[in-house]
């Protein structure tokens, strides 16, 4: 197996540039005809909408938009279709009738608050499957945080609680004692350094939504749990470990509106509480029982394209044009060169990654939409991942493992204990590989424990070298051996990922993060162009974190837009936002009265 490989087409075929029968229809001389003869009868009033992007809110914002008769075409930067969530072979691998070895940007990760998300899912046909992709997702029951140096690990049980609290039990006492008894059982934390993140715990609970906003998004989660007067303990299992590890953004600028809402209250708190999750049978964390394209975005495509919805694979958008207070049309090219051409349509959906989609918007349709021009101050960072394919299984934990004093925040999961629908060494490779150990790095900015170098700065082999070593270094200590170098027979990166070593190395496929002060520059799905509409994992929504979640409820809110605009009577997507606990909306009343007067939280002791 060799150790760098570049993406192979998966047997689909790129959808040619033609000229084609009712091109006229469309504006002006020189469009690019994506439309079938015929479609425009599907849509309400021949209405037809243009998608920029196929990763998870361009295929949900197709998918909502379809269900609606609308005619859609997607267009889509690489040959397949899911973006950062679709899966990747690795080419050359298979033999004797099996596929390629399966990899992926990063492993994928459901938590159970995941709403919105799921609802699309149970939408997608699976045969067998009464529930959709959705009954593909398996829970996983247990959470392993790694030490290293002869510390003891932290291993959490992950089933919800089978007897929550009673509504009228559910008090900031008792949420307290909990957290301390947490604290208490899996950590060396110091008691008064215990009890004072309890206290914070409560302070962000019980803020009502202005202070957040105005409070709490301007101050980064490491100030807010005063990480920096704390034990290294504190500061590693409270402060990093929350979110460098989890969310690829620093505990020290990681705004605290979005570490204590989706972190600590929706993911953790309320899942572990069992209230606020997708369904009742949801746990906090959850993964896909096959990789990801088999399991999800192939049926996806695949029902999508019996809905009508339309792809050009292998497309580049380079300008969405703006004229006379509209969008006019998309300027665009194969992926690999060849003459430039306009797309047109009555609406389009800008569902491009943040970092794509911003160049191209040209000055006029910046002036036209102030919101447009802040997006310039979102930031994102590298969080990619790296498959070890290994002749042993080697599941570790059954759910993700957190190496937390690894230098390069390292999470991974081992993947065929979840595939029960298949034979690892059955269905991929060559019969050897009996299991995949997908890590994702998170920080490629601080030195490793190899080298000396950040991942940046070290080479694609070395960079498989120090995140091996980071694994044993956490899983291989105290008496145990988890990993064993025989065992390794390759690896796979995303061929995103380019030039590491070298003076300019790069990443096509970033991820959004949340430093204080990102709410404030994050654009709604509704623009002040009538006919142009944004979806991503960067547009505001309830969930605020860039997760497949959020890209899935921007896509609603974008076509929900998209419909009043058309003045449409079709029925508008339903939204879920995250649990609202009943039990603090009466202290979350006095705190906005409190906060109007200039006053602190009722918890807030400094």
């Amino acid at each position: 197996m060799t150790t760098e490989h570049t993406e192979q087409h998966r047997g689909h075929t790129r959808r040619r540039f033609l000229a084609g029968t009712g091109s006229a229809a469309l504006a002006g001389a020189g469009a690019l005809a994506l439309w079938p003869a015929g479609s425009a009868h599907a849509s309400p009033g021949g209405k037809r909408v243009v998608v920029l992007g196929g990763g998870v809110s361009g295929l949900s914002a197709a998918h909502e938009l379809a269900e609606r008769g609308y005619a859609v075409t997607v267009l889509e930067y690489y040959d397949v279709l899911g973006g950062k969530a679709r899966s990747m072979p690795v080419p050359g691998t298979a033999a004797g009738g099996r596929a390629d070895l399966p990899a992926e940007h990063g492993f994928r990760f459901f938590p159970g608050f995941y709403r919105n998300l799921p609802d699309t899912m149970r939408r997608i046909p699976v045969p067998g499957n009464a529930g959709g992709v959705r009954d593909n997702l398996r829970n996983a029951t247990e959470e392993l945080f790694a030490r290293s140096d002869g510390r003891p690990d932290l291993h959490f049980p992950l089933r919800r609680a089978t007897t929550p609290p009673a509504p009228g039990d559910l008090t900031p006492l008792w949420i307290r004692d909990q957290i301390l008894s947490v604290l208490d059982l899996a950590t060396n934390l110091p008691a008064h350094e215990a009890a004072y993140f309890a206290d914070r715990v409560l302070v962000h609970l019980t803020s009502c939504d202005a202070r957040r906003e105005d409070q709490w998004e301007k101050t980064s989660w490491w100030d807010f749990i005063r990480a920096g007067e704390m034990s290294a303990e504190y500061r590693t299992v409270l402060g990093i470990g929350q979110t460098r590890n989890l969310v690829a953004t620093r505990a020290e600028v990681a705004s605290t509106r979005t570490v204590g809402r989706v972190i600590i209250e929706a993911l953790i708190l309320w899942g572990l509480l069992g209230r606020g999750l997708d369904g009742p049978d949801s746990d906090v964390d959850r993964v896909l029982n096959a990789p990801t394209s088999e399991a999800w975005i192939d049926p996806w495509e695949a029902h999508l394209r019996s809905l009508g919805v339309e792809f050009a694979l292998g497309t580049q958008v380079h300008e969405v044009l703006y004229d006379g207070g509209r969008v006019t049309g998309v300027r665009v090219s194969a992926r690999d060169g060849g003459d430039e051409r306009t797309v047109t349509a009555d609406h389009y959906v800008s569902a491009l990654p943040v970092e794509h989609a911003r160049v191209t918007w040209g000055s006029a349709l910046r002036a036209a939409d102030p919101q447009l021009a802040r997006c310039d101050a979102l930031r994102t960072d590298w969080m990619t991942g790296v498959m070890f394919y290994l002749r042993t299984p080697t599941p570790v934990v059954h759910g993700h493992v957190n190496c937390l004093d690894s230098p390069w925040s390292v999470t991974a999961v081992g993947q065929a204990q979840f595939w029960d629908g298949r034979d690892f060494p059955r269905d991929y490779g060559d019969g050897q590989a009996r299991d995949c150990l997908s890590a994702i790095i998170s920080e490629w900015d601080k030195p490793g424990i190899l080298y000396g170098k950040t991942a940046k700065e070290c080479t694609k082999d070395e960079i498989v070298a120090e995140l091996w070593a980071q694994l044993k270094d956490g899983l291989n200590d105290s008496g145990k051996t988890t990993l064993v170098d025989d065992d390794r027979l390759g690896w796979f990166m995303d061929p995103a990922v380019t030039g590491v070593g070298g003076p300019d190395p790069r990443n096509r496929e970033q991820l959004l993060i949340h430093p204080t002060g990102t709410l404030y520059n994050r654009p709604t799905a509704r623009t002040k162009v009538p006919n142009f509409f944004l979806a991503g994992d960067y547009v505001r929504t309830d969930v605020d974190l860039a997760t497949m979640e959020g890209a899935n409820e921007s896509a609603r809110l974008a076509v929900n837009a998209l419909l009043d605009a058309d003045h449409s009577d079709a029925e508008r997507c339903e939204v879920w936002e995250l649990f609202r606990p009943p039990e603090m909306e009466p202290l979350k009343r006095i705190d906005e009265v409190r906060h109007r007067l200039g006053l602190p939280n009722t918890f807030d002791l400094g």
